[in-house]
């Protein structure tokens, strides 16, 4: 059902906020041009985009975290916080990816749609807000929260949202810009990763009836497990949980029958799915010479359609929809760092502009996409703006937030 404008609570106009001269386009060429794959082209970019907010009369500061920094900006004051989540680091890409370039169309580029594209209108709407809260104050605090990890896929003791999570530097609705090409993310998969070691018996390649191929078992064990029942699931958003064989080795030579394979599967369960009972399913296949070793989990994302700040966030971007377009609540494969906040009783959805390729060689985002998600994003603040006081305190202990007037840089 589209959600009308006139359904939700209060009246949602449709260019509430005056636009600065801060241009998304032009935002978004100059930080996909930072090479952020790795640690020293974050810290580059990271200082960049503190500099661009500071240079913008927005309060910004950074904290460290490994080496990585995390940076948090604040515009306005008031009773009701809502957090625009971003990332700046990007998957590795050839060279030839971080020199953006446009079309009539689109803009490509490493990170173009996942998600700089998304990070610089998300400044650009600070911008915005910083020009309207200098004339007149926006009765809500809006927070920019950028993290330097959330494409990292290496084991950490904490992440960059997390440790934001910790310091307080959280609020009572989360916009994660992730791609979704204009509809609202409102659940995603959960994540258990495992890794398969798998005993064999070794042999001459000449004569493999005298030895157990562990590659081959191997092989059965996997087509076992997308026979499990967890796997053959389905819901509202889903068809089927996602099981990704990811990394496979096994043989030292062609000749020679190998005793050992390893995998690492990657698994995306459904929300509606208890993680113990997906966990307990893949242990059922640890039989001798077969052992099961769980490396990495996160739990899914579900937030009510009955949530206030959603309603207002689907009716607002219906506003600046397509003509013949329905926002629409969609359900993501890939997890995010909102389950973060989730797990604070903070409710977070993904959000973002309309692209395709994201990770791949011909990474690129609409252009037109990037003006539509900053008016959707300023439509929706100014909605929030209107009843700050019916929507605070709907979040249940939200921790003590340390940004109060801190420096620029807070080790």
């Amino acid at each position: 059902m589209t959600l009308h404008p006139q359904q939700a609570a209060i009246s949602i106009d449709a260019c509430p906020i005056a636009l600065s001269n801060a241009d998304e386009l032009q935002l978004a060429q100059r930080l996909i041009g930072f090479d952020s794959s790795h640690p020293d082209g974050i810290r580059a970019c990271t200082d960049f985009a503190l500099g661009w907010l500071e240079g913008h009369e927005i309060r910004a500061r950074t904290f460290d975290l490994d080496g990585l920094p995390v940076l948090d900006a604040i515009v306005g004051e008031g009773p009701v916080t809502v957090v625009l989540h971003a990332h700046l680091d990007v998957v590795p890409g050839k060279k030839e990816q971080y020199i953006p370039h446009v079309d009539d169309e689109f803009l490509w580029g490493r990170g173009s749609y996942d998600m700089k594209g998304a990070t610089a209108t998300m400044f650009t709407v600070m911008a915005d807000l910083a020009l309207a809260h200098a004339i007149e104050p926006l009765g809500i605090r809006v927070r920019l929260l950028c993290v330097p990890d959330e494409e990292d896929d290496k084991p950490k003791d904490i992440r960059g949202t997390e440790a934001a999570v910790q310091r307080g530097l959280t609020g009572d609705f989360v916009v994660c810009g992730e791609p979704t090409d204009l509809h609202v993310g409102i659940q995603a998969k959960g994540v258990l990763d495992v890794r398969i070691d798998v005993e064999g018996r070794g042999a001459h390649g000449a004569t493999p009836w005298l030895g157990v191929n562990a590659i081959e078992r191997a092989m059965d064990i996997f087509d076992a497990l997308k026979r499990l029942p967890f796997a053959q699931a389905s819901s509202r958003f889903y068809e089927r949980p996602s099981i990704n064989l990811g990394r496979i080795s096994g043989g030292d030579r062609i000749n020679q029958v190998p005793d050992k394979c390893t995998m690492d599967v990657d698994i995306r369960f459904l929300p509606e799915q208890p993680v113990e009972q997906v966990r307990e399913e893949l242990m059922s296949l640890a039989l001798p010479g077969c052992r099961v070793t769980e490396m990495f989990r996160r739990p899914p994302a579900k937030v009510s359609t009955t949530d206030p700040f959603l309603q207002l966030l689907r009716a607002s971007a219906q506003l600046h929809a397509a003509p013949g377009t329905e926002v629409e609540l969609v359900g993501r494969d890939g997890t995010n760092d909102g389950t973060y906040f989730l797990q604070r009783g903070i409710p977070s959805v993904e959000f973002g502009p309309t692209g395709s390729g994201h990770h791949g060689p011909k990474e690129k985002v609409t252009i037109a996409s990037l003006r539509q998600y900053r008016l959707m994003l300023l439509s929706f603040l100014d909605a929030v703006a209107k009843q700050p006081e019916q929507l605070a305190g709907r979040v249940p202990h939200r921790p003590q937030d340390e940004h109060r007037d801190t420096p620029r840089s807070l080790a």
